[in-house]
């Protein structure tokens, strides 16, 4: 697992992990609030579709982060002129980690924020 991690970038990958901690944090929080039954439900409604949203926002950075990456990878390829094809797939498969852990990380997001969306409609 860290080994995905330093290829991935430590940047884009550290960006989105310190996003799923939140996520997670945010989660637990609410979940808290949620069972505890005190609070808005309003407010507490919005902060759980923040969940949601900073889901969204890790998806995007992961693409954002493959972009890059191709990017990079297709300006080395024009100066260097001619590649293998083995170090090409080799390089599209690097620059896809950013991609799926920003997806893991949107489905667990969306996952939690469907969940406590029921949890908090039934009350």
């Amino acid at each position: 697992m860290l080994t995905y991690f330093n290829e991935g970038g430590a940047l884009f990958m550290g960006m989105l992990s310190i996003v799923f901690l939140v996520v997670f944090i945010l989660s637990i929080k609410n979940a808290l609030v949620i069972f505890s039954k005190e609070g808005d439900k309003e407010k507490i409604s919005s902060q759980i579709s923040s969940i949601k949203s900073l889901g969204l926002f890790a998806l995007v950075l992961g693409f954002l982060g493959q972009f890059l990456g191709l990017f990079q990878a297709f300006s080395f390829i024009a100066e260097v002129g001619t590649i293998s094809p083995a170090i090409l797939a080799s390089g599209l498969k690097v620059s896809s980690i950013t991609s799926i852990y920003g997806m893991i990380i949107f489905l667990v997001a969306y996952l939690i924020w469907f969940g406590l969306n029921l949890v908090l409609k039934k009350e």
